[in-house]
């Protein structure tokens, strides 16, 4: 039987920690482009507009069955399903890759297990909520999309560390997640804290702001990584 660790260890790889990852990204951001041109329209609070509001509609709202104003969803519901699939394979992947490269280092090694645990659970939160849609799952959606963010925070605290006590990649990598730790943790906070979307017209504005901004800086901070395992020696 093949050993589990020589699986992981061969992950450690170029294709693994930048070309994917960077192919993953693209996808998904192509496919919320393409979901939000196809978005039949309707708000919250508005049934009445007749396309994707970028302040005013949530990422989840590309993945509900039926849009606000009453028509199918169904293209803009597969692209969102689709993209947080292979979002989430591709973290789960990366993530684990990452453990091999700290195991010199007792302390490093453990945070990085527990930071890859916890992107496990993000990930499984990102597919769970492409396949919940929030109109006729709202329960279990927001416990999937609300645990995307609040694992990544263990996620990304844990990295934070490891990255900078490590001399795999440069400080500025360790200085990139401290940054997204922080911006994660403060949404985090808003989700807990802050206003209800359904409360009214300007709580949706700001809850729906606040994610396009923290999905953004998400995307940046995984898209920022892959530099610094381009410049890796893999060989050494």
């Amino acid at each position: 039987m093949l050993n589990f660790s020589i699986i992981l260890n061969s992950l450690a790889n170029r294709v693994v920690l930048v070309t994917i990852p960077r192919i993953a990204l693209c996808i998904f951001i192509l496919f919320q482009i393409m979901g939000m041109i196809f978005y039949p329209g309707g708000t919250m609070h508005d049934e009445s507009t007749l396309a994707y509001s970028f302040s005013n509609n949530f990422f989840s709202d590309l993945g509900i069955y039926k849009s606000y104003n009453g028509s199918p969803n169904y293209v803009s519901m597969i692209l969102f399903s689709l993209s947080l699939t292979i979002v989430g394979f591709t973290f789960s992947v990366y993530y684990l890759s990452l453990i091999q490269f700290f195991k010199k280092d007792k302390l490093n090694y453990i945070l990085s297990i527990i930071g890859t645990a916890f992107a496990i659970g993000s990930a499984i939160g990102l597919i769970g909520t492409g396949f919940t849609p929030a109109d006729v799952v709202l329960d279990a959606h927001v416990f999937f999309a609300n645990n995307i963010f609040y694992c990544f925070t263990i996620t990304a605290f844990c990295y934070t560390v490891v990255f900078y006590r490590t001399n795999i990649l440069e400080t500025k990598y360790a200085m990139g997640y401290a940054f997204f730790f922080i911006s994660i943790a403060i949404y985090v906070g808003i989700l807990i804290y802050g206003p209800s979307p359904r409360t009214n017209a300007s709580a949706l504005l700001f809850t729906v702001v606040s994610q396009k901004v923290i999905v953004l800086i998400f995307c940046w901070s995984i898209f920022y990584q892959t530099f610094g395992f381009a410049n890796y020696n893999f060989n050494r």
